[in-house]
């Protein structure tokens, strides 16, 4: 194993990570929809209890995405996390009330009321998505920032305190809410929003046995279906005609290169194939659930009360999102550029852990299909019975 492919197989591990996220925001798109799908407050209550089933998925994964990261990139930790930490703090603070919210909205002696808790579940399903949407996007965009490792052998530099070098810091004072101020880190972000809300709604028409509820996520579907094709071929067209952040491996310059990542997917064909398959299996998903949505079952006036696309389209958006970020890192790509100093952006070359580090991880991360064989196993026995509306009168519920 070299440090070459060791850095490659990280950015790897850490992009899956990225892609499973962007699948588990369904618990975030059908919260965000609590009010419209759940109609009254039996069917919210309804709504939430199925997803409460999930969130911890989502919120482990959101903490696992950000320790990978700091294990094998700790660079980009240390710049992102540290530097733009409002923008994160803000996604943190989002995951945090939706945690408590899920816990306290029903209990005895809640002063606030349920319907404060599930307002704090619906920013969540708005807030998470469209700010982590954001993030991902200044990958391709670029944030503003300044790298400076000489700074660790410098005690004397302006970005030192005493005792304490700092080697990366944010060039303005929005620590990282500036990326909102890009138009387009703004359409990706509320495509990554639409997205969430179309997987929420196949999930909760998948776990849900309630014919009203899948009345209303039926022609919700379509809505959210509209908003997300048009914000994603756009943002994919942006992409692939934008220069692009390019370093050369032999000197670590980097320089901005026309078509940059349209020129990666037709180099690294392979990922081409995956965005391609990965776009088929969300469209192909959807349309079957719309089409589906308009037949009549012979002997009633609906097919049976759940559906399984949410599976097809979960596999296509894995493999959309991790054929985006494997093309952000791979083939000498800059994965996080700086738009205050271009010599400051990160790539996987230039922001890893040591070899030692990353092949240490390598052979603890070869546990990783006993922990994803337990979560099958575990989703298994949560959705082993579909919910109802019988289950939250005389079950325990959120």
């Amino acid at each position: 194993m070299t440090y070459e492919f060791l850095q490659q197989y990280w950015w790897f591990l850490v992009s899956l990570l990225g892609a499973l996220l962007v699948f588990l925001l369904f618990v975030q798109g059908a919260n965000s929809l609590v009010g419209s799908l759940g109609g009254d407050a039996e069917g919210r209550r309804l709504v939430i209890n199925s997803t409460g089933r999930k969130w911890e998925f989502t919120f482990t994964t959101l903490v696992t995405f950000g320790g990978a990261f700091f294990a094998s990139f700790p660079l980009f930790y240390s710049t992102s996390f540290g530097g733009a930490y409002w923008l994160w703090m803000i996604i943190l603070f989002s995951f945090v009330l939706q945690a408590v919210s899920y816990e306290f909205q029903n209990k005895l002696g809640n002063l606030l009321g349920a319907r404060t808790f599930q307002f704090f579940l619906v920013l969540n399903g708005i807030v998470g998505p469209v700010l982590l949407g954001g993030a991902v996007a200044t990958f391709f965009e670029g944030s503003n920032f300044i790298v400076a490792k000489e700074n660790l052998v410098d005690a004397n530099s302006q970005l030192s305190t005493v005792g304490s070098p700092i080697i990366s810091q944010w060039a303005n004072a929005s620590h990282g809410l500036d990326a909102l101020l890009n138009p387009w880190v703004l359409v990706f972000g509320f495509a990554v929003f639409f997205l969430a809300r179309i997987l929420g709604i196949l999930y909760i028409m998948n776990n849900v046995n309630d014919a009203d509820i899948r009345a209303r996520a039926s022609v919700r579907l379509m809505g959210s279906t509209i908003a997300f094709l048009v914000l994603f071929v756009s943002y994919l067209v942006h992409l692939l005609l934008k220069d692009g952040y390019a370093y050369d491996p032999v000197t670590g310059i980097i320089s901005m290169a026309p078509y940059k990542y349209l020129k990666n997917f037709l180099e690294m064909w392979y990922l081409l194939v995956l965005l391609l398959v990965g776009v088929v299996l969300v469209l192909y998903g959807i349309v079957k659930e719309i089409i589906s949505g308009q037949k009549k079952a012979p002997d009633a006036n609906l097919l049976p009360l759940t559906s399984s696309n949410i599976w097809p389209v979960g596999i296509g958006v894995v493999l959309t999102v991790l054929s985006l970020l494997l093309c952000a890192g791979w083939n000498n790509t800059a994965y996080y550029p700086s738009t205050a100093d271009l010599q400051s952006s990160l790539t996987i070359a230039n922001s890893c852990s040591s070899e030692f580090t990353l092949t240490t991880m390598f052979y603890v991360s070869l546990l990783i299909p006993f922990v994803l064989a337990y979560i099958v196993v575990a989703w298994r026995k949560i959705d082993g019975k579909k919910l109802d509306k019988e289950e939250i009168r005389t079950d325990e519920a959120y």
